[in-house]
């Protein structure tokens, strides 16, 4: 395919169009996001008109995509799907349950095969079966499709007729003149409404006075002020140009127009049945004109070389349209930004520590220079970062979808409540963590939540809810899993461990008895299903967060609920710390995890059981970790003075740090440690500073978890 596509842009102007294939592949994904969440968030009852235009656009925008570059299998269901959800937004037909079914297994359809036609090995699906149901619902009623553009007729009128079709007494306005447009055989079009979806989008075409289908062909009574070989231009961009007839209404009826020949017009995927440039893939924004898609194609057809002067005025307001607003931008390039800023970041320090030696009497515009620096500096920096971080609802949106499905298959009514869609997360971090989420929320649905029947004989609404969550805590993000369902039971699990040769005593308290099911092979599920019981999961999952340096905790109460917390770091490439002295090391603690600092007296350190050390701050006993013991720190001084405590807080404990002294606030550039050397406890990067030295960046998370061992 991708030889005769070549071969074709060859021969229309010498445009290879698979340098625009991942842009489309790009755009039909997120319109199939789009839809498949509008297609979950649809009320059956209500529909609204604009929700059903957005997603009759949504599909719309695909097809024009795959048929303009030869994807006939995705044309040809998105036609299908199209025919469908026109019916729903000229109420002819009342939405169903059914008609959301398919349609949504139509998406997933679509999407195994626009993967095929990356090149990713998948094969998809035969869709001969979807197509057959969608036509089925679409035919659910005997009412004639009406175009919009078009007043709808009682019947259809004869095709020998066309002048008696307006009305009887029709002015002419200067220039104007009255044509008939035949267009067909219908079947052999994958885009019989693209005619009329020009002359409502293009101003100053003229307007479509009515319109008929008869004996497979449609036919349309216009009033244009266009020749007909611009109006064969423009339509040749949504049909053959050997489809089309263009007549004066005034001479006689037209003869009937000639079929194509067998392989007549199918050489190039490029030029058949070509609907055209995709509209936006906004669910608010209007529809992309047609004229505008025809000039923003790739490639001109071979049937409509020359320039199309029609199009020309309707580019104007496409100013504000999404491409003018967005960029693509690989990845690998935002990365090498980003480490370029660092290595400004660098740069600026040593300059920093640098100036301090210097004369400010002297260098007073030098001094002022660089303080300028520093800020611009800071600012280009939260810009770049702020490219890589995604809102976490690119994670939770697909799984109102999941939900749905999985709900139905085990008999069950979920509602889903997210909370923080906004928070942002690293790129890097979001792709890892789909995975992990998905599972918790499938184990929630299928080993949580009970059977409507169930939940109402324990006094509960028959539809269970689970909760997603979001948020910022210090210098970490917290995602929250919850159900309310039935919780897990002390006393099952327990059994199950000892069935397994889990050493579990009866003394272990509730945390300790949760985490057994994150042990490998652990699973309570009596009976093994396609959904779950196959003991493999929780712990993929704890697994899967412990490598990205996070954590997971549960907590449930028997027949109220359960839930998961996930703790991430926010693995920045640049972050604000707080450097401090240790003898002659220097530290650097993220100043998100920084809560406060003061000075103390040795004597103010209590030492309790096993040689623990507790401080007391403002009546509440905080443990005392001493960095000179944890990093074995030589001290080459005999008295260091009065030590200052630095109160860190992660994982929602708090615990003070005992240091020598405050060197100040600074922005740091982290280095990978365990790529360059090798994993180290309680240490999770380093960095360099302003006079050249490397200074390990604390864990403090790994420092808390210390603290209570």
């Amino acid at each position: 395919m991708a030889e005769s596509m070549h071969e074709s842009s060859s021969a229309g102007g010498n445009i290879d169009l698979s340098q625009f294939y991942q842009i489309f592949f790009e755009e039909a994904g997120e319109n199939l996001e789009q839809m498949e969440q509008m297609l979950l968030a649809l009320d059956l009852e209500h529909a609204d008109d604009e929700e059903l235009n957005a997603i009759f656009r949504c599909a719309h925008s695909i097809k024009g995509g795959a048929a303009t570059f030869g994807f006939a299998d995705v044309a040809e269901l998105t036609h299908q799907m199209e025919s469908l959800l026109d019916k729903l937004r000229r109420h002819e037909l009342q939405p169903t349950p059914p008609m959301v079914d398919v349609l949504l297994e139509s998406s997933d359809a679509l999407k195994l095969l626009l993967a095929r036609h990356q090149g990713q090995g998948v094969e998809p699906p035969p869709t001969g079966e979807l197509v057959a149901r969608i036509s089925a619902l679409a035919h659910g009623t005997a009412v004639a499709p009406t175009p919009v553009a078009a007043p709808a007729t009682a019947a259809p009128a004869p095709v020998a007729a066309p002048a008696s079709a307006p009305a009887p007494a029709v002015v002419l306005a200067d220039g104007e003149r009255r044509l008939s447009i035949r267009i067909g055989p219908l079947e052999q079009l994958s885009q019989a409404d693209g005619i009329a979806e020009l002359f409502r989008d293009i101003a100053g075409l003229g307007r479509i006075e009515s319109t008929r289908d008869e004996d497979g062909f449609r036919s349309f009574e216009v009033f244009t002020r266009s020749s007909d070989s611009d109006l064969l231009d423009l339509f040749t961009f949504h049909v053959s140009k050997e489809q089309i007839q263009i007549t004066d209404a005034a001479a006689a009826a037209p003869a009937p127009a000639r079929a194509p020949m067998a392989g007549e017009g199918k050489d190039f995927g490029f030029f058949d049945d070509a609907p055209g440039t995709p509209a936006a893939p906004s669910a608010v924004a209007p529809v992309m004109p047609a004229a505008e898609a025809a000039a923003m194609a790739p490639a001109a057809p071979v049937a409509a070389a020359k320039p199309v002067p029609r199009a020309e005025p309707a580019r104007a307001p496409a100013t504000g349209g999404l491409e003018s607003s967005t960029l693509r931008v690989s990845v690998s390039k935002v990365d090498q930004l980003i480490n370029l800023v660092g290595e400004l970041v660098i740069t600026q320090a040593m300059l920093a520590q640098k100036s301090r030696e210097l004369d400010s009497a002297a260098n007073q515009q030098l001094l002022a220079g660089l303080v300028d620096l520093d800020r611009n500096t800071r600012d280009l920096q939260e810009a770049v970062m702020s490219i890589r971080m995604i809102p976490m609802s690119v994670v939770f949106n697909r799984f109102p979808r999941m939900l749905r499905d999985l709900a139905a298959k085990l008999g069950k009514k979920v509602e889903l409540i997210t909370h923080g869609e906004a928070t942002e997360l690293d790129k890097g971090l979001i792709e890892k963590i789909t995975d992990p989420l998905t599972h918790l929320i499938r184990n929630s649905c299928d080993h949580g939540l009970e059977l409507p029947e169930e939940r109402i004989a324990r006094g509960k609404t028959e539809h269970g809810t689970i909760t997603l969550s979001a948020s910022h805590q210090g210098g970490s993000i917290l995602i929250e899993v919850r159900d309310d369902g039935k919780g897990l039971s002390r006393t099952k699990l327990l059994a199950k461990a000892r069935e397994k040769g889990i050493d579990a005593p009866d003394s272990m308290s509730d945390p300790e008895v949760w985490n057994l099911i994150m042990a490998p092979g652990f699973s309570t599920a009596e009976v093994v299903t396609d959904v779950s019981g196959r003991g493999v999961g929780m712990d993929v999952v704890k697994k899967n967060i412990a490598s990205l340096g996070g954590t997971v905790e549960i907590d449930s109460a028997e027949g109220y609920g359960m839930s998961v917390k996930v703790r991430l770091p926010l693995t920045l490439a640049i972050m604000d710390g707080m450097s401090v002295r240790v003898s002659d090391e220097v530290y650097i603690l993220p100043l998100s995890s920084v809560i406060e600092s003061f000075q103390i007296n040795p004597g103010d350190i209590n030492t309790v059981a096993q040689g623990a050390q507790l401080v007391k701050v403002r009546d509440e006993y905080m443990p005392v970790i001493e960095l000179e013991k944890v990093f074995d720190v030589p001290r080459f001084e005999f008295h260091g003075g009065s030590p200052i405590m630095v109160v860190v807080e992660a994982e929602g404990s708090r615990v003070a740090l005992m240091v020598d002294e405050l060197l100040g606030q600074q922005q740091v550039v982290i280095k990978n440690l365990e790529s360059n050397y090798r994993r180290v406890p309680n240490v999770s990067g380093a960095t360099i500073l302003g006079d050249g030295k490397v200074a390990l960046i604390l864990d403090t998370s790994g420092l808390v978890r210390r603290s209570r061992h």
